[in-house]
């Protein structure tokens, strides 16, 4: 369960050094602290009372990490402080600072609230239409809602109400829910998405992250459709070029998802994986499945894919018919009339045997 609190504090011509933060149990804190970032200088955080080195003077140029305390800096060159899966003993003094420059105290309260952190995980396929929503307090219905996307080292802010951006569309019912729509989306929108309020105080402004979502993107290469029998077997190959060395997998769709997702393990190799082999040829680009017995039940759409990324699936959609072989039944159905026809045979001759 991730909450993630927002906090922005102007300081004032340097007039302003201590402030006081507030986050939830299970959440996050994201402070900007409005003091330039150095690329050259040592960085720090402290925990005051008593006093416990958290990121002692490190010297990095964009970010300063130690477990789940993290300094970076943001797109505007400012300093900025993240503190993720908060807990109570998380709460007390801080003291952060670029070494010979600047310093700022910083108060964090922890609280414990069932209300807040909701997740959820949205697919959508490449070019298309992504759709969320977001649930907030009524107490903030006259609050700007905001988008914000983590990145590899930073969270920046993406859109929101008051600050629209090109495909990024966000409406608000004005009582508790604010929905998100993401046009033409492409593989690099995929990610870890953060959507809340903004309350704005006196001296400072932070946002209340309610929901977090992961938006995964699904790219379709390409489709086609085969067939085969009952009892009979086929190889169904997809080819990747772009992503030879990735690892490859199977999974049939449904109205859940894609389940029962099979990979070979290994590279160059037939492995076995349930009723079907796999064969990862990391030279070609190529997934070979072989269904060795087909029934019924092996009939349907499967996602023939690669993950290019944790939030990007590229993939070939492979249609497969299973139809009875009916020269077996043929056959059968042959044998059968001549077994009936050789039993009447035999009992018309022992009727006639009777009768003499």
């Amino acid at each position: 369960m991730k909450i993630f609190l927002i906090f922005t504090f102007y300081l004032i011509s340097g007039s302003v050094r201590c402030f006081d933060v507030t986050g939830y149990s299970g959440g996050s804190v994201l402070v900007n602290s409005w003091n330039l970032w150095c690329n050259y200088c040592f960085k720090y955080m402290v925990k005051l009372d008593p006093r416990t080195n958290i990121i002692n003077y490190m010297k990095h140029d964009e970010w300063s990490k130690k477990g789940r305390f993290t300094l970076y800096r943001d797109k505007y060159g400012n300093l900025m402080i993240f503190i993720n899966e908060l807990n109570r003993t998380d709460a007390g003094r801080y003291q952060i600072g670029v070494d010979g420059q600047w310093f700022i105290e910083m108060t964090l309260n922890v609280k414990q609230d069932s209300c807040c952190g909701v997740s959820k995980r949205v697919m959508v396929n490449s070019g298309e239409t992504a759709n969320f929503s977001c649930e907030y307090s009524q107490d903030n219905k006259n609050d700007e809602k905001i988008i914000y996307k983590e990145g590899r080292n930073s969270t920046e802010m993406i859109s929101s109400t008051w600050d629209k951006k090109e495909r990024f569309g966000i409406s608000d019912d004005r009582y508790k829910i604010f929905s998100v729509r993401i046009t033409d989306v492409t593989p690099d929108d995929g990610g870890v998405y953060l959507c809340g309020v903004q309350i704005y105080r006196h001296s400072y402004s932070y946002s209340n992250i309610i929901t977090t979502v992961y938006l995964h993107i699904l790219n379709k290469v390409g489709s086609y459709r085969v067939s085969g029998y009952s009892g009979g077997q086929i190889i169904i190959k997809c080819e990747h070029p772009q992503y030879k060395t990735y690892p490859k997998y199977i999974c049939k769709e449904s109205d859940e998802g894609c389940s029962d997702v099979k990979s070979a393990g290994v590279e160059n190799k037939w492995m076995e994986n349930g009723n079907v082999s796999l064969y990862d040829d990391t030279r070609g680009g190529v997934l070979m499945v072989f269904f060795r017995d087909l029934n019924a039940g092996d009939a349907g759409t499967y996602r023939c894919g690669v993950n290019v990324s944790q939030y990007m699936v590229s993939f070939t959609e492979v249609t497969l018919d299973v139809k009875e072989d009916f020269s077996t039944m043929i056959i059968l159905c042959v044998c059968v009339l001549l077994l009936i026809k050789a039993l009447t045979l035999m009992f018309n001759v022992g009727q006639i045997k009777r009768q003499r």
